[in-house]
């Protein structure tokens, strides 16, 4: 029986699951793989807290280089979270020639390039199952199962703290302020939400999975982001009445180059969108996540479960660290090859459908002028409601697919205009096919 030893840099939430998770599974996948795994040294940043995990005590340190440069050290697993330290502990780890598995998503979103080609230099594993929707499987599968397929579109609810506000908005009726409150008191939310809630968690997962879709870099800065703090109980029920429901998404879509010596175009963006109620989407509830692929010849695949927490999180940096333990018994890697730079598509040239709410007097020639705005740079109205106020009336309008520069255009040249007295919501409306 071969032996492998891992040093574990991090022994918070994920770690200290993925301990008991690995003690309960070694003896089976010891008989599966001829591989018995062994955490053997482990840093942490205090040795004084109490930790529930089946560990002796002489194994835990404070020194991570110490732990990365162990000779006795076969395997590092990285989930101290950041950006510095961990990048440099992992250059160098590979430098060294250790596999190298990390859930850290902010690391892969702004340092993947620099990581990835380490590794393929080295030739030793980078492996980040975890980086993406936690235990949801999506990263294996776009770096192996689909790497022959032209991939059009991955659509994805990958952050499990807006979709449980954004549920609890649509089927109770909570404001925005309540359900961030619940959120926050389970555990779901952070005290400062602004990661989650403005889209920069779900935007790090994106451009890490168009990474790997295009095979092109893609870092959080060329990401598009837009939160849900803005979205009321009223977009909520409307959206609802007509047939959508609302969800925060990630979006990552590529438009293949004519040049054959340029990379795909690539558009990236996480904002709320109207999902029609019948995309397998809409029925994602509460905290959990979603990965949607489109694909050219496979057809469309989604992946679904729990896409944060110990356990699932944990599940994930297991089954990487098998890869990792068979591939080193093995003498192989699973690299993810050479990137080119991707080339980012402005938002600005996005082709979306949009619905639309303002507030204007309740006077004649309102609708005329507003519908005038909208003709004058191109924006197609499919449909409009009109809901009475005590002080005028609200618009609802809802776009045929126009291009986003031409909506914010209509949208500045309506601001401007005397009756429209104030602009409420602008949201993408996923398409029905």
């Amino acid at each position: 029986m071969k032996q492998l030893r891992v040093g574990l840099l991090g022994c918070g939430n994920v770690g200290g699951a993925l301990v008991g998770l690995l003690e309960r599974q070694r003896s089976a996948i010891a008989a599966r793989t001829g591989v018995e795994i062994r955490i053997t040294r482990v840093a942490v940043r205090s040795l004084s807290r109490d930790r529930d995990v089946d560990l002796p005590s002489e194994v835990f340190t404070t020194e991570t280089r110490g732990v990365v440069e162990d000779p006795d050290i076969d395997v590092i697993i990285e989930v101290i979270g950041g950006i510095e330290p961990a990048r440099e502990l992992v250059l160098r780890a590979i430098e060294l020639g250790k596999p190298v598995i990390t859930g850290n998503k902010e690391l892969l979103a702004n340092h993947g390039a620099e990581l990835f080609a380490n590794a393929d230099d080295a030739g030793v594993d980078l492996l980040f199952e975890a980086a993406v929707a936690g235990g949801i499987p999506i990263v294996r599968p776009l770096r192996e199962s689909l790497m022959g397929e032209p991939v059009n579109r991955v659509m994805g609810i990958v952050n499990g703290t807006t979709n449980f506000i954004l549920t609890r908005m649509a089927e109770d009726g909570a404001t925005y302020a309540d359900a961030l409150a619940e959120a926050q008191s389970l555990g779901y939310a952070e005290r400062d939400p602004t990661a989650d809630v403005e889209g920069y968690d779900a935007g790090a997962k994106a451009a890490i999975i168009a990474t790997i879709v295009f095979g092109s870099v893609v870092v959080a800065g060329d990401v598009y982001h837009e939160g849900i703090s803005e979205i009321t109980a009223h977009d909520m029920a409307t959206a609802a009445r007509l047939g959508y429901v609302i969800k925060a998404i990630a979006v990552v879509e590529g438009t293949p180059s004519s040049d054959p010596d340029l990379p795909p175009e690539v558009a990236v963006r996480t904002h709320p969108a109207m999902v029609p109620c019948g995309h397998p989407l809409a029925s994602v509830r509460g905290s959990f996540n979603a990965v949607f692929i489109e694909g050219a010849a496979v057809g469309d695949l989604m992946f679904y479960g729990r896409g944060a927490g110990g356990l699932p999180t944990a599940s994930a940096v297991l089954g990487d660290l098998i890869d990792a333990a068979v591939n080193l018994s093995a003498g192989g890697t699973g690299r993810i090859g050479k990137l080119s730079r991707a080339r980012i598509r402005s938002i600005d040239d996005l082709q979306s459908a949009y619905y639309l709410s303002m507030e204007v007097n309740d006077q004649p020639g309102v609708l005329a002028q507003v519908a005038t705005e909208f003709g004058r740079f191109g924006v197609s109205i499919k449909s409009m409601e009109q809901q009475e106020l005590d002080s005028g009336a609200r618009l609802m309008f809802i776009t045929h697919v126009s291009r986003e520069s031409d909506v914010r255009s209509t949208l500045r040249a309506l601001r401007e205009l005397d009756v429209v007295n104030e602009f409420h919501t602008l949201i993408r409306v996923i398409d029905e096919d």
